[in-house]
């Protein structure tokens, strides 16, 4: 078996922890595990698991990465497809297929896809079902994870189930349904023949691929030429494909439901309980959060007086909480969210706004993630700026200048090799330097420690995009 994991969209609704270059998967719960991790540990542990997929946006491969290198206990083999830009589900499950045949080289491996966002909390159920899935899909059928509804849901899609023709553990699928009115949901909750929509799909790479060449020939003529015509890194056993952004941007963007599900006949369901979610809100957070006696859902230090009823998330201070009941409160360095947590979803119209704005809590956190590592705004001025740039071993900054700019460098602890135009030299903890506007310098930790140091920076523009790279390991020259 190959698992596809699909990683895309920003996760508009869990603003301020998802923006659009630290989304959804990369969210912790209590156990300081993030999506992402849940999901590849999900995946790693079932049965003749071998390779996994992941598919995501180009700028978040190394961060990615290194979420997996904590968690792969197994060395699982992590392929990736890198996207320039998203293009839905369909043409996701078609990269993957095609990989699958080029590579892998088998068309009877079945392909298990998985969102990176979901939470399930019934591994073993989980394990259960994506056997009996496997079977369905090793017959020529194409299987949907149906969850039973616990409630009449508005922000799902509906599978209905064709309950007189049963395959195996499963059913046929009569129709796929769009997220209904809440007079509606509740009488598809009532029939007991609907269940939610999961995004989670299983079958053979062969029927993935003839039922798409059957009902959406030119979407597969598209990714296949995309695929022929991109670069491909190949690291031990893994293998990195950066899709060439001028042959994608000619594939549609269309959801796998409406390329494929709402029209082939091989399409299948299986009813489960999983302990499902996709997490789409805060409530939903909420909802999964173990609660403390005044029915209190807490990631992170608080302390309460006469608090009820609440979600309260902070990674980065304590928050205190007196005479409060029925809200959410978010803390992060630099927003901090508080909604009445019924109507917490409603917290996407604030991040359309602030995208609208252009203002940059929409897009990153005050930590920003580097293939190299991280770097923390301190302080921010408007001709100074202050960072924490912590260096990964063995890592390195790409060789760069800046025009506007001035930087100084006072290393706090390890060992930082510096190239300064045409000198090179190391600096110790409590050691600084210089670098002058237009010097082509690079910043290299060739220890097996981190680097930590702060930067600070000088100048008229202190914009991320006053970089010319010159050299770059990890291929971010355009």
């Amino acid at each position: 078996m190959i698992v596809v994991i699909i990683s895309g969209g920003a996760g508009s609704r869990l603003w301020p922890v998802s923006r659009q270059s630290d989304p959804k998967p990369f969210l912790k719960l209590a156990d300081n595990e993030s999506l992402l991790q849940k999901t590849f540990i999900r995946a790693m542990n079932l049965d003749n698991v071998t390779d996994i997929l992941t598919i995501t946006n180009e700028k978040l491969h190394f961060r990615m990465q290194d979420e997996y290198q904590h968690i792969n206990s197994k060395k699982i083999n992590t392929h990736f497809i890198l996207e320039p830009f998203g293009k839905n589900t369909a043409p996701a499950i078609i990269n993957a297929c095609l990989f699958a045949k080029k590579y892998i080289n088998n068309e009877n491996e079945t392909l298990l896809v998985l969102p990176a966002d979901h939470l399930i909390t019934d591994n073993i159920a989980f394990k259960t079902v994506v056997n009996a899935a496997s079977k369905i899909a090793q017959d020529g059928h194409i299987v949907t994870f149906g969850i039973h509804p616990e409630y009449p849901e508005t922000g799902y899609g509906y599978i209905e189930i064709d309950k007189e023709n049963p395959i195996l553990d499963g059913f046929k699928i009569k129709q796929f349904v769009e997220k209904p009115q809440l007079k509606t949901a509740i009488e598809y909750v009532n029939t007991n023949r609907y269940l939610w929509n999961s995004g989670m799909f299983c079958g053979t790479v062969k029927t993935f691929l003839q039922e798409f060449n059957l009902y959406a020939t030119h979407l597969v003529d598209t990714c296949d030429k995309t695929l022929t015509n991109s670069d491909v890194d190949i690291i031990k056993n893994n293998k990195i494909i950066h899709l060439n952004s001028e042959y994608f941007k000619e594939v549609e963007n269309i959801s796998v439901d409406y390329a494929l599900f709402e029209k082939s006949t091989c399409t299948a369901v299986i009813p489960c309980t999983l302990g499902w979610s996709d997490i789409g809100s805060w409530l939903s957070i909420e909802q999964n959060t173990p609660k403390d006696q005044q029915s209190n859902s807490i990631i992170g230090e608080t302390i309460l007086h006469n608090t009820t009823n609440c979600l309260i998330y902070s990674t980065n201070r304590i928050i205190a909480g007196v005479d409060i009941d029925n809200l959410v409160i978010v803390d992060t360095p630099d927003a901090v969210l508080v909604a009445n947590k019924h109507n917490s979803q409603n917290v996407k119209h604030i991040f359309e706004r602030l995208k609208q704005m252009e203002h940059k809590t929409s897009d990153l956190h005050q930590t920003a993630h580097r293939p190299w590592g991280t770097y923390t705004v301190l302080e921010e001025g408007s001709c100074h700026k202050i960072k924490r740039i912590e260096v990964k071993p063995l890592a390195s900054l790409s060789l760069q200048s800046h025009k506007h700019r001035s930087e100084h460098w006072v290393v706090v602890e390890g060992v930082a090799t510096v190239v300064n135009n045409d000198q090179t030299f190391t600096l110790k903890a409590n050691e600084s330097t210089y670098i002058e506007a237009g010097h082509l310098h690079r910043l290299e930790n060739h220890t097996e420690r981190n680097l930590i140091l702060i930067e600070i920076q000088c100048g008229t523009y202190l914009g991320e995009d006053d970089i010319i790279r010159y050299d770059d390991k990890y291929g971010r020259i355009e």
